[in-house]
């Protein structure tokens, strides 16, 4: 998870939260989009909206529908690519937590890849859906859907990208669709509950009380009502200086909201339901010379013992540590997006280049 529960329920305990049509042309998009009103393009027979965007930025923030689930995207064009990267982030699946990443990815590639960041469905500023929760299956079935529908048609190797739960999210879509994806790599990965974890056993009961879950999420709204700067105010002193402005902006727009917390709290019950099995070693071993592994020196949800497993069960894999100090929730610091950015880049040119 990206954040403390602490600051969401103001006690001491701490969790994560909890990581085209038909035919793609890129020339259509590499030129840097000036604008920062919002702006409709017609693609095929869909409509997606650029929702926003920073006036310094690389990245557009567009809104799409996938499968009639309206979902917000991240997107850097290059404007000759060699690859195509896809992020799928942890939970929250809020994406826009990551563009600094993705944007230092994009530069650290040698502007040679076209980026597409995915967030997960209801985890979004407004509750498109309702009110409606979603597990960790419909969100692993709306990422597929998305590629079928939007990368369909790439003329490019496909770099599948997850952070998180979003690393077990992108192992499933390779192991749907493998004929897709050419690359994976997992960030500070989420891919077997640990027994022995007591944070993770406060966490998983409190996803599994609706009670508990209702309540909270009601206190997370709460902050979002707040004026924005007021309620950064509280999260930048709460969390630390080291947060970036995007990490903090992500934060109070589109986590500080009754649907979205809901979302967040239902997925981490799914996904202790769906994760109590040990990882598919026979796909991994399968795999093994296109897929890679990062893990941090001190994270229960990506932890060195897990590590180790891969290690012995999947001779030769890439499995590395990172020893820089840099938490889980790597992508809302500015110095933990860059060297997390560089080394996804060095191990794509490695392995592709």
């Amino acid at each position: 998870m990206l954040i403390h529960l602490s600051w969401l329920t103001l006690s001491s305990s701490s969790v994560r939260i909890l990581s085209f049509p038909p035919q793609i042309r890129y020339s259509r998009y590499s030129a840097p989009i000036a604008s920062i009103t919002t702006r409709v393009f017609q693609m095929g027979h869909e409509k997606s909206q650029l929702v926003s965007q920073k006036s310094n930025s690389i990245a557009n923030f567009r809104l799409c529908n996938v499968s009639g689930r309206k979902t917000e995207l991240v997107e850097i064009h290059a404007r000759n690519p060699k690859f195509h990267v896809l992020f799928i982030p942890g939970n929250p699946g809020v994406v826009s937590f990551y563009t600094d990443f993705l944007e230092s990815l994009y530069e650290q590639m040698g502007e040679t890849a076209s980026i597409t960041g995915i967030g997960y469905i209801s985890h979004s500023e407004k509750d498109w859906e309702h009110g409606k929760l979603f597990g960790l299956n419909e969100q692993i079935d709306h990422k597929i859907n998305f590629i079928q529908q939007e990368l369909q048609a790439l003329e490019v190797p496909l770099i599948v990208v997850g952070h998180s739960i979003g690393a077990y999210m992108s192992l499933e879509v390779n192991k749907r669709i493998p004929e897709k994806v050419a690359y994976f790599v997992a960030l500070y990965p989420f891919l077997a509950v640990d027994t022995k974890s007591q944070q993770q056993a406060i966490i998983k009961k409190i996803s599994r009380s609706q009670i508990t879950s209702t309540i909270i999420s009601g206190i997370v709204a709460l902050f979002g009502l707040l004026p924005i700067w007021a309620s950064r105010f509280i999260a930048k002193n709460s969390l630390g200086k080291s947060w970036s402005t995007t990490a903090l902006d992500a934060l109070c727009t589109s986590v500080l909201k009754y649907h979205t917390m809901r979302n967040v709290l239902y997925l981490v019950m799914t996904e202790f339901e769906e994760l109590v099995n040990v990882p598919d070693w026979e796909f991994l071993r399968e795999k093994r010379n296109r897929i890679a592994f990062l893990y941090g020196d001190d994270d229960h949800w990506a932890p060195l013992h897990m590590h180790d497993e891969i290690v012995k069960n999947v001779p030769n894999a890439i499995v590395e540590v990172e020893k820089e100090g840099h938490t889980h929730a790597f992508s809302c610091t500015i110095t933990g997006s860059q060297w997390v950015a560089r080394h996804v880049a060095t191990l794509i040119k490695k392995t592709l280049i």
